[in-house]
């Protein structure tokens, strides 16, 4: 019996490996996608044949040469490494970056384009000035697009004068990528922190990618909003110097969140809604982290602001125009 369970967990991890390697090889195998397909397909014969070949043959050799093939693959795949240079999409060509004075920030490259389709936009790029002594608020918004589980996370945060700035991880995608959850785990794409205004980047997944949007005011102190604000341009900055690749699991726009906000309350505890992002409201409300007053239910349904950001006529504020409620 230990020698079948033995044999079990070898052909399992053959398998699981074998899945990984095709894929990898799937995503990140140089050349057009006729060469892809080719040296995922033969990998993943070569995979079945020392299946098959240990299986009739009761040797080890086979599971030993796919051993040795695997390691080789492992080699090849630490050679991928990012790049901050390539031909990137219009909304992320520029990289984010700041310079910290005092209590004055100055942010190089905030983008507000204007939006007609995800195809159709004025580009623009800015240099904005914010001063963190006014620092008046911090809002999570949840953007969902219809993947069970999985919503995208932006942080707002918001000045006395009634200006806003979103902070986002995202995907950097180079101009011919569109988003893949599973092109995430494979290297398939760099990571980006943007910053830009909300009529930007909320009334882009609202308005035009037909997105549904939550905001929920987060109860946070000033020198914690200070701390979280000025770790997003510390991680931008970052990034100009280092790229990192974006993982739909490890780096994705929570993860990285978590990661700033962990350096500020070494406290705060892991959670599977961390991943499963949908549910990082009921996260945060435990945490304390959202009004406590209200229920949670009542919290998400007051701070649905799809409607009302679609309802926003050109020339209006829209970052007032989102956090104003419906008259009765």
């Amino acid at each position: 019996m230990l020698r079948w369970m033995l044999y079990a967990l070898i052909v399992l991890a053959i398998v699981l490996s074998g899945g990984w390697g095709a894929l990898a090889l799937w995503y990140q195998f140089p050349g057009g996608a006729a060469a892809r397909w080719i040296a995922s397909l033969v990998w993943t014969l070569g995979v079945l044949l020392a299946l098959v070949w240990a299986w009739h043959r009761h040797s080890g050799l086979p599971i030993g040469a796919y051993g040795l093939a695997f390691l080789i693959l492992l080699a090849w795949w630490s050679t991928i490494t990012p790049s901050n240079h390539r031909d990137w999409a219009d909304d992320v060509s520029r990289q984010l970056t700041g310079r910290v004075d005092g209590d004055l920030v100055t942010l190089d490259n905030v983008r507000n384009f204007h939006w007609r389709s995800n195809e159709d936009y004025d580009a623009s790029w800015e240099t904005r000035h914010y001063d963190l002594n006014q620092l008046a608020s911090a809002d999570l918004i949840l953007s969902s697009w219809g993947m069970p589980g999985i919503v995208h996370a932006l942080i707002s945060f918001g000045f006395e004068d009634g200006s806003h700035v979103v902070f986002s991880v995202e995907i950097r995608r180079q101009r011919h990528q569109t988003f893949s959850s599973i092109g995430g785990f494979f290297k398939d794409f760099e990571r980006a922190i943007v910053a830009a205004d909300e009529n930007d980047i909320v009334r882009l997944r609202t308005n035009v990618r037909g997105e549904d949007d939550h905001l929920y005011r987060l109860q946070m102190s000033k020198p914690a909003m200070r701390a979280l604000f000025l770790s997003y341009v510390k991680e931008a900055n970052e990034l100009t110097v280092q790229p990192a690749f974006y993982n739909t699991v490890t780096s994705n726009c929570v993860t990285i969140v978590y990661g700033m906000a962990k350096q500020i309350d070494p406290g705060l505890p892991y959670d599977y809604r961390l991943l499963l992002t949908a549910y990082l409201p009921g996260y945060l409300y435990k945490a304390g982290a959202l009004d406590t007053h209200y229920p949670l239910e009542v919290l998400t349904q007051q701070g649905d602001i799809t409607a009302r950001a679609r309802a926003v006529k050109p020339g209006e504020d829209f970052s007032k125009a989102i956090r104003t409620p419906p008259e009765p």
